[in-house]
């Protein structure tokens, strides 16, 4: 898998400094963790799965969670388990054929909905054997440890290389009463399993249906007070450098931009340089809410979320777009980590790079730029769009 497939390599060529490398499940888990970028939920009931998954029907997608939660009605439960497994029953007899290119299937997660499904699941191998891991929804401190004991146990017993995503999303994490309990608890436990936790992930749709609320198309996340103080204190607990974890934006729910009342979030002038083709985009990207999308990725990224859950394939080429290193950032980062201390004048003369203070942002720039590439100097993010 490799970012941006859906642009020609002779355009990659043009638009980046640095290109992006390509990664795959067996990439080192340090690296891998930053390179899941748009990571797309498709229902398991979704009778274009197989599709999905193996026909590159989307170039540019590189991560897909199969979802057996609250993607499907509870009344589908049976049919989901049956329908995943005769796909990756033909995934597996049509890659051993050669019908289907190993290289070109997408990074797969599956979204369990509670742990003995998790059970089930381990125990069929044409899954195990081709997915990348689980995503565990609602995790919690009472679970949790049997969970991700499972993963590692199937991992050692069967030589394989599974990996966990909890989902912070319960009732205990947002709570007032036992937040800071549950958070330390779930902390100490994914500590325990450090090398198998590829991503923390954030269910801000479950925390906002904890108070009735929902937010509406003229605002981020983060502009939902409530839930923005939660994340705050999930990035608190697992986002700092020292051992910390690799935390995604949680998901944009809209793809089209009808019934807005207020004043769209991008401006003009980066889209000028295109004539009235960057004019059109504009106007597209206004119409579909992508701008909405875009400010909240901006916020992701200033508290240092890496990816994003989506629900929609229109969303890739953007949410991987973004987390694109630019070559200032790039050649800040090198400066940083090339010098043994003190402070220094960027190459820029725009800004101080203070080395020890700034060197845990240039490692996550530095990781950044191994998977999404790095920007030439006169291009910027709409160039991916």
């Amino acid at each position: 898998m490799r970012h941006y497939a859906h642009i020609p390599i002779s355009q990659q060529e043009r638009l980046f400094y640095k290109l992006p490398i390509d990664f795959n499940k067996y990439t080192p888990k340090d690296l891998l963790s930053y390179a899941l970028g748009a990571t797309l939920y498709i229902p398991g009931v979704n009778d274009k799965l197989y599709e999905c998954l193996t026909t590159r029907k989307y170039p540019a997608l590189t991560t897909v969670v199969v979802c057996l939660e609250d993607g499907i009605a509870d009344s589908r439960v049976e049919e989901a388990e049956a329908k995943v497994k005769s796909v990756f029953e033909k995934m597996e007899e049509e890659i051993e054929s050669g019908q289907v290119d190993r290289t070109q299937v997408p990074l797969i997660f599956i979204r369990i909905r509670h742990t003995l499904q998790l059970k089930r699941f381990l125990k069929i191998k044409s899954i195990s054997k081709q997915i990348c891991g689980f995503v565990l929804p609602k995790f919690n401190s009472i679970e949790g440890d049997e969970q991700l004991q499972l993963i590692e146990e199937t991992n050692r017993c069967h030589m394989l290389n599974l990996y966990a995503m909890p989902i912070l999303e319960s009732k205990y994490v947002m709570n007032l009463e036992t937040q800071n309990e549950e958070l330390l608890a779930i902390k100490r436990i994914v500590d325990k399993y450090w090398h198998i936790i590829l991503n923390i992930r954030i269910g801000a749709t479950d925390f906002s249906s904890l108070f009735g609320l929902r937010r509406g198309i003229d605002f981020t996340i983060y502009d939902i007070g409530v839930i923005r103080d939660c994340i705050t204190k999930i990035i608190n607990v697992f986002g700092q450098a020292e051992k910390g974890y690799v935390i995604s934006g949680p998901v944009w729910e809209y793809f089209n931009g009808e019934g807005r009342l207020l004043k769209p979030e991008i401006r003009q002038t980066p889209f000028k340089r295109y004539g009235e083709e960057g004019n059109r985009r504009r106007r597209e990207m206004i119409g579909d809410a992508t701008d909405g999308l875009i400010k909240e990725i901006v916020l992701d990224k200033a508290n240092g979320l890496v990816g994003k859950t989506i629900i929609h394939p229109s969303h890739i080429t953007y949410v991987n777009a973004m987390h694109t290193v630019t070559r200032e950032e790039y050649e800040d980062a090198m400066q940083i980590l090339g010098a043994d201390g003190g402070v220094v004048s960027s190459t820029k003369r725009n800004k101080m790079n203070e080395i020890k203070p700034h060197t845990n942002w240039a490692k996550k720039i530095y990781q950044k730029s191994q998977v999404y590439g790095v920007l030439n100097e006169d291009e910027d993010y709409t160039a991916l769009f």
